[in-house]
């Protein structure tokens, strides 16, 4: 994104920084945890699944960055909504 807009990418993440009071980094993390909460709600592909779909290549890693962002496991989470 900060090559289309001509940022270094340093940059962009001050700039979103001072504007969102998150980095860059973080921002991306919670929009995939966005939607990843989606597709949990769907119930039908399983967190490896999810995990692959949302460009991770480590399962436990997705699943230690949703623990941070939302507090709970992404099998959790699943499974308060779908009970």
């Amino acid at each position: 994104m900060a090559s289309q807009l001509t940022f270094s990418p340093k940059y962009l993440s001050d700039l979103l920084k001072q504007e969102t009071g998150k980095t860059a980094l973080e921002l991306i993390h919670l929009h995939l945890v966005s939607e990843a909460k989606n597709m949990l709600v769907e119930g039908n592909r399983s967190i490896s699944e999810i995990a692959f779909e949302l460009g991770f290549e480590n399962p436990p890693y997705f699943s230690r960055m949703f623990i941070k962002e939302v507090g709970m496991s992404p099998k959790k989470f699943q499974n308060q909504l779908l009970n």
